[in-house]
């Protein structure tokens, strides 16, 4: 019944074809929607013993994919967005009483199967998004300004893991505290731009001391915009800011008594959007998204241009029917740009050209009427309406695009004609 339905709502890509349903390789159920010539498989259900003997732990959010060694592998580093303060799963771990962190996860892009994951960092809250850096490792952001009330350990910072072998759980608090989303880096300056989910939100910059050690220290900066605050929520597509600068916030890492640094930056004229969320380096630039700005509120899609400051906004939604609140981003080898939604309805992956035209590329189908044998931790329900989180391409050959339903908390490979368009 709801076929029909998004036939209506969404038109199909061009060059793709329509979505239908397609069987997946390791379970037999129809868990997503996706164009003719396309096929996955899932691995690393929420629940499933990894090689280290620990759960999966749930709610699978931001991934990177890393070539790892000489055999050809794809090694993915994967975000468990956990809150809370009912203990680690593994070590390393910065808080031995909070739960989020990272697995990872091993593939093979030519025999196309998943060989094996493990637990890489624990101990933090809320791991959302975060990004690759040119060196070969993840960074993992928190989500959350939250303080253990049992150890006093304060969280809200962005921590490195390697794409093989265990994180470091120290945190780098150079680099700031506050909501962090996820992160971008520019492969010439090693110039890392930060994101903040909050409603009234920074654009940040990060300037290592030492490109590749970010653990060295640097400055911390948030974009301004013209000569005064100015906010970006209500802008349309097209929208170009010519005149960027960046003011530096003082104390990355405020006490309880320092304003946030969204608040320093604001203070010295920093400019404000609501809830940036996903980014990525691509084509030259830096992709960032805007949840909920836009003239309809449903998600705005910026283009920064490093070298010159330019940002514009390539893609505003237009109504809940087109794109509903995008969240992760990914920009494909051959230039595409992947959107990741996470509004209401059923959820779909959506492919953004560098023009600005949008289009349903796969939907969340994931229903579970009586459970998947092996799996106890997934219960029966229509999960169609949760978020799709991680979109990453395989850094080999880019045959294959890698991503999250975050709830029940599954990691998919799908694989297909890619050239047909233009992701």
């Amino acid at each position: 019944m709801a076929a029909p339905e998004r036939d209506t709502r969404r038109p199909h890509s061009p060059d793709y074809g329509p979505l239908a349903p397609v069987r997946d390789h390791t379970t037999g159920l129809p868990l997503l929607l996706l164009p003719r010539g396309f096929e996955y498989i899932s691995y690393g259900w929420t629940g499933d013993p990894m090689d280290d003997g620990i759960p999966t732990p749930s709610l699978h959010d931001g991934m990177a994919a890393f070539r790892a060694g000489r055999r050809g592998r794809v090694n993915l580093v994967r975000n468990h967005e956990v809150g809370g303060f009912n203990g680690k799963f593994t070590d390393p771990a910065y808080d031995p009483n909070a739960g989020g962190g990272t697995s990872t996860v091993v593939f093979d892009p030519d025999d196309g199967k998943f060989e094996h994951s493990y637990a890489s960092l624990s101990g933090t809250v809320r791991n959302c998004a975060g990004g690759p850096t040119p060196w070969g490792t993840w960074l993992t952001c928190e989500e959350t300004l939250d303080v253990n009330p049992a150890t006093g350990r304060q969280h809200g910072y962005i921590f490195e893991v390697p794409a093989t072998g265990k994180g470091d759980p120290r945190p780098l608090k150079a680099m700031g505290r506050f909501e962090h989303e996820a992160v971008a880096i520019d492969p010439e300056t090693g110039y890392v731009y930060e994101t903040e989910d909050d409603g009234t939100a920074g654009l940040f910059r990060f300037r290592p001391k030492v490109r590749g050690n970010l653990r060295a220290g640097g400055v911390l900066e948030m974009l301004k915009i013209g000569d005064a605050t100015y906010n970006t929520k209500a802008d349309p597509a097209g929208t170009v800011y010519h005149e960027t600068s960046w003011v530096r916030i003082d104390e990355p890492d405020p006490g309880p008594d320092v304003p946030r640094p969204t608040d320093q930056g604001i203070a010295k004229g920093g400019a404000t959007f609501s809830r940036l969320e996903g980014a990525w380096y691509g084509n030259g630039r830096i992709y960032i998204v805007s949840t909920s700005g836009g003239p309809t509120g449903l998600g705005q899609v910026f283009e920064f241009h490093p070298r010159s400051g330019r940002l514009r906004v390539l893609f505003a939604s237009p109504g809940q029917d087109v794109l509903s609140n995008p969240d992760n981003i990914a920009v494909s080898p051959r230039g595409g740009i992947v959107l990741c939604e996470d509004g209401s309805g059923v959820q779909f992956m959506h492919g953004l050209t560098r023009n600005g035209e949008i289009f349903p590329f796969a939907a969340n189908n994931v229903v579970i009427p009586d459970g998947v044998p092996g799996k106890p931790a997934i219960a029966p329900g229509d999960y169609s309406t949760r978020e799709w989180c991680g979109s990453t391409f395989d850094t080999i050959r880019g045959k294959w695009l890698f991503a999250n339903i975050q709830t029940p908390g599954i990691t998919f490979a799908i694989t297909g004609p890619w050239r047909n368009g233009s992701l």
